[in-house]
């Protein structure tokens, strides 16, 4: 390929070393032709130690990479080809203009057919899409931190209802897949009006942080999930738990927040903050559902505060009707 010398091609020449991309043009060898300003400091190379040469010699880890493909098939006489930026993708050896060790850019790349003189070449072109890249990682992150944010609880710390609702669903999948157990705790703060009425909302928030911190504090197992359910409700998803195994850690968590000794109003039905528990567990054909499942554990929950609070009780029973 010969550059002509007229005024016109003389312009088009330094209008390409001013572009802010890199510009390589090569022949149906793969011979370097053109190689713009942008490429020199990026690179280390001037033109002239590279012009002439083969891309894959002055670059030898491009050989077997997307670039070298997309090089092939082009001047094989096929379509143009765009490899998109990705998170990590360098695949020239390209830094900062001046910077000899930092890290890579990042690169979009582009690969064109033309022809002129009746011969086949390809235009090469590469794009910095660090700053795009970087921008990409934030907003991603951010747009994970909301979404962490979304299934917490901003007053205990712990799930929220959101949460919980998910984590139900999915278990509950994964429990009928499996044939697996699973277990439901629905948990009420006893008396807690009269908590609230005699200390104040802002103790009564102190409250429930406290029994929130000792409910999560027992469901130790990667899968338990330990969720606000409402007010002063909580609930415990105990994936691979049987009816009985379930009673057994509710009793637990009940004597565990018995054991605060957090004192109560006077007209509360103990001295002492107090949880009720109702327990269920998902049953072939029973209770199979999130809705059924939690209705069957409020059941139980509010036999328990009617027979004195302060205890655990299981259901056994499909849901009437």
């Amino acid at each position: 390929m010969t550059i002509a010398t007229d005024p016109g091609c003389v312009l088009s020449a330094r209008a390409l070393h001013l572009v802010g991309c890199g510009l390589v043009v090569l022949d149906a060898a793969h011979a370097i032709v053109l190689w713009n300003g942008w490429m020199v400091p990026r690179s280390g190379y001037a033109f002239a130690r590279v012009r002439g040469r083969s891309l894959f010699e002055v670059f030898p880890e491009l050989r077997g990479t997307k670039v070298e493909a997309a090089v092939l098939a082009v001047l094989a006489g096929g379509a143009p080809v765009a490899i998109a930026a990705a998170a990590g993708r360098a695949p020239f050896p390209l830094r900062q203009a001046g910077s000899f060790d930092g890290a890579r850019l990042e690169q979009a790349v582009s690969v064109t057919p033309f022809c002129e003189g009746g011969e086949r070449f390809c235009l090469v072109e590469i794009r910095d899409v660090s700053g795009n890249m970087d921008r990409e990682r934030r907003l991603l992150d951010h747009a994970e931190s909301l979404r962490a944010r979304s299934y917490v609880d901003g007053l205990t710390g712990i799930a929220n209802r959101r949460h919980f609702d998910v984590a139900l669903e999915r278990e509950l999948r994964r429990a009928r897949r499996g044939g697996t157990p699973l277990s439901l705790l629905l948990m009420d703060i006893d008396s807690f009006k009269a908590y609230n009425d005699h200390f104040g909302h802002q103790e009564g928030d102190a409250c429930l942080g406290a029994v929130a911190r000792a409910l999560d504090a027992m469901c130790k197992r990667p899968a338990d999930l330990a969720a606000r359910y409402g007010g002063e409700e909580f609930a415990a998803i105990l994936p691979d738990t049987t009816l009985e195994q379930a009673c057994a850690h509710a009793e637990a968590i009940r004597c565990h927040v018995a054991g605060l000794r957090l004192p109560h109003a006077p007209g509360a039905a103990h001295p002492h903050v107090t949880l009720s528990i109702g327990v269920a567990a998902c049953v072939q054909g029973w209770a199979d559902t999130p809705a059924s499942l939690v209705e069957a554990a409020d059941r139980a929950l509010y036999a328990a505060k009617r027979s004195g609070r302060d205890r655990v009780l299981a259901s056994t029973d499909p849901a009437p009707g």
